[in-house]
């Protein structure tokens, strides 16, 4: 027979655990944490490509020279001493969570040890001016910072390592898009594939918090500011269409060339990969900067300016520059230097929009580009309800829901034809090599700071 709460029982019961409340308070104050690391990281990449930016505008032809250099010593760096660090984040916090990966072997993949060299290597990728994004190394960055507090905790304590990863890394999430429920969805739909009850108030807290240290610093505004949409109709209709299934074929392509290179497909510049890992990362960072050059400079860093110019009417792309930070981005990822792709997979689809608006209703330019960024997005990661959650509240585009969620999801859907789940994908590579001994030295330098 069921019992109603007793209020003043359980009152007592709770105030009564003095064990239970520091537990709380530590992982209250790593959930604060984590928004300060994620804040740090975002204010050392503006600053680092803010001195590229500065380099290309006084010497342009000098990346010729300081982008292989410096994208050559950023991936000699990381092999050496941190190849956890390597990469986006996001697939390394999904092997942390592998059921197959032992809890002896997830400081492989998450640890404040990793956290701190993501962030000094991350802010290099900027300085270098690559196709890099901060969203998804602020995943591995949260995640290292959350999970260390199991340490502190109470042995009894019913708040294990997996709760904390998964909460640190949808805290990274909302603090570095300043977008709290796609941190919430981005935990179920990416990192846990459910949400325990046990685990919810922790992930909501931790994103709460994150969120609060993020907006202090950055203040209460949208990523992107506020798209301005013309009263929608049927006219919408063709357009849209249109960039979902380009955004869903080119993001299932990209997704498959990512994989397909990241796992060491066997072809021959895999190979030249394997055997020459520093001159191959310097002759995609020569690559790279040929593209920027090219391209008038518009593919350098994460593309995030260029998106807010193009919502706002201001800037005149080339008719190429979709394809062009396609391929810039996709050579920074194979380059082997920490990045992410999140912002990079906005640009490019917003590149998108922005071409197919060009044969539509001038009007209808802010609402085709955002529809882009959702559908490449979600055609990459294969994840449409975080694609469109994140690029709504990033452009506080809420008149626009049905719209980007129906663009993400057709666009999901037809990359799921062509690819599999991207991230998935990279993270299996990684719990197979890490439990399979093939990465022996990774091992000895890391599986120690599991903190």
């Amino acid at each position: 027979m069921n019992h109603e709460p007793n209020f003043l029982e359980n009152l007592r019961s709770e105030l009564s655990s003095w064990r239970t409340w520091i537990d709380r308070s530590i992982v209250l104050a790593y959930a604060a944490a984590c928004g300060l690391f994620v804040v740090g990281f975002t204010f050392a990449t503006d600053f680092a490509f803010g001195m590229f930016r500065r380099l290309y505008d006084a010497h342009g032809w000098a990346v010729l020279l300081w982008m292989p250099a410096l994208t050559a010593s950023i991936a000699w760096a990381t092999r050496r001493w941190f190849p956890g660090a390597s990469g986006s984040g996001i697939p390394q916090v999904k092997a942390a969570l592998h059921p197959a990966m032992p809890p002896e072997q997830r400081g492989l993949f998450a640890s404040l040890r990793l956290t701190l060299a993501k962030m000094v290597l991350g802010v290099g990728g900027f300085a270098a001016g690559l196709s890099v994004g901060r969203e998804g190394p602020s995943v591995q960055v949260a995640a290292g910072v959350m999970q260390h507090a199991r340490r502190w905790l109470s042995p009894g304590s019913t708040i294990d390592t997996r709760a904390l990863l998964v909460a640190g890394g949808a805290a990274g999430i909302a603090a570095a898009f300043n977008a709290p429920l796609a941190g919430v969805v981005f935990a179920i739909e990416e990192l846990a594939g459910r949400l325990e009850t046990r685990s919810s108030g922790l992930i909501i807290t931790a994103i709460v918090l994150a969120g609060l240290v993020a907006v202090s610093a950055f203040g209460n505004l949208s990523y992107f500011g506020v798209i301005k949409v013309q009263q929608l109709g049927w006219d919408l209709l063709a357009p849209g269409l249109l960039v979902a299934m380009i955004s869903g074929v080119s993001g299932g392509l990209f997704s498959r060339l990512m994989a397909l290179s990241l796992t060491g497909a066997p072809d021959r510049f895999n190979r030249w990969r394997a055997r020459r890992p520093v001159i191959f990362a310097a002759a995609c960072g020569l690559a790279i900067a040929l593209i920027g050059l090219a391209s008038g400079g518009t593919t350098f860093g994460s593309g995030s300016e260029s998106v807010k110019e193009m919502l706002a009417g201001e800037h005149d792309l080339p008719p190429l520059y979709g394809l062009l930070k396609f391929i810039a981005t996709w050579l920074t990822a194979w380059s082997g230097v920490p990045g992410g792709i999140f912002a990079p997979s906005l640009s490019v689809g917003a590149g998108i929009g922005h071409a197919v608006a060009a044969l539509a209703t001038p009007g209808l330019a802010p609402a085709l580009i955002a529809m882009g960024m959702a559908g490449f997005l979600a055609a990459v990661t294969q994840a449409p309800l975080t694609a469109f959650i994140i690029v709504m509240e990033m452009v506080d585009g809420h008149s626009m829901v049905l719209s980007l969620m129906a663009c993400a999801m057709l666009a999901s859907l037809i990359s799921r034809m062509i690819s599999r789940p991207l991230y998935e994908t990279l993270a299996a590579h990684m719990v197979f090599g890490a439990t399979a001994g093939a990465a022996p030295s990774l091992r000895q330098r890391e599986v120690d700071d599991t903190a």
